[in-house]
C-alpha cells in the first residue's frame, strides 16, 4: 500500500481474527523484519534488538509451546479459555515475530557507562518498543493484521531451547500476525488535552 507515515500509524490496530494466509510474499516479510533491525534507533546505538520470524510449522511449534505451558499452570476451566482464544486468535495466523533484547549488550553497556547504568534495562526496552511498533505497522501496511502478545517469561525457557537461541537473548513480547479474517473492535480515545500539554 501506498500510505504516508501518519496514515500507516492510524491504520495500525490489534487485529484477532486473522488467517493462515499472507498478501505478500515471504521474502516481503522478511524485508519487513530486517528493515526494522537496520533502520530503528537504539540507545547509544546499541543495536539490542534480536527478532525472530517464524513461519509455517514454526510459527504453529511456538503456540503449541504456549499452550503446554499454560496447561500445566492452569485450571481445566480457565486452560480451556486460553486454548479457545490460542487456537482462534494466534496460531490461527501465517507467521510470528518474536521481539527480544540481547541482555550482553545491555551490560557491556552497563559496564562501559555506570552513571547510566540503571537506565540502561528501561532504555533497552524503549528500544524493543520501537521494533513492536515498527514491524506492526509495516505488516499492518503490507495488507496484514497482528496483534501483540506476552506470554513471556512463562515459555522463555522453551523458547531458547527449541530454537536454540543465545542465552543473553530476552524475551520482550510476540507477534501473531496473518491476512485478517474480521474487522479490528472499537477503539476508545481519552482527550488530547488530558495527555498533552504545549507552551507557546
Amino acid at each position: 500500500m501506498s500510505r504516508s507515515f501518519e496514515e500507516a500509524l492510524i491504520n495500525r490496530r490489534s487485529y484477532y481474527a486473522i488467517k493462515n494466509e499472507t498478501p505478500i510474499s515471504d521474502l516481503e516479510i522478511e524485508h519487513i523484519v530486517h528493515t526494522a533491525v537496520k533502520h530503528v534507533p537504539s540507545a547509544f546505538n546499541s543495536q539490542s534488538a534480536r527478532l525472530v520470524l517464524l513461519l509455517g510449522d514454526n510459527h504453529r511449534k511456538l503456540w503449541g509451546i504456549v499452550k503446554d505451558t499454560l496447561k500445566k499452570m492452569l485450571s481445566s476451566e480457565a486452560y480451556a479459555q486460553s486454548e479457545a482464544k490460542i487456537d482462534g486468535c494466534f496460531s490461527c495466523g501465517y507467521g510470528t515475530v518474536l521481539f527480544f533484547e540481547d541482555d550482553s549488550v545491555v551490560k557491556g553497556l552497563q559496564d562501559a557507562f555506570p552513571a547510566y547504568a540503571t537506565n540502561f534495562p528501561v532504555w533497552s526496552m524503549h528500544t524493543s518498543a520501537m521494533h513492536q511498533l515498527a514491524v506492526w505497522t509495516m505488516l499492518e501496511d503490507a495488507g496484514l493484521g497482528a496483534s501483540l502478545q506476552h506470554y513471556n517469561p512463562i515459555i522463555d525457557e522453551e523458547v531458547a531451547a527449541t530454537w536454540h537461541l543465545p542465552a543473553s537473548w530476552k524475551l520482550v513480547a510476540q507477534m501473531p500476525f496473518g491476512s485478517p479474517a474480521g474487522e479490528p473492535g472499537p477503539k476508545e480515545f481519552q482527550t488530547l488535552e488530558t495527555r498533552v500539554k504545549v507552551f507557546k
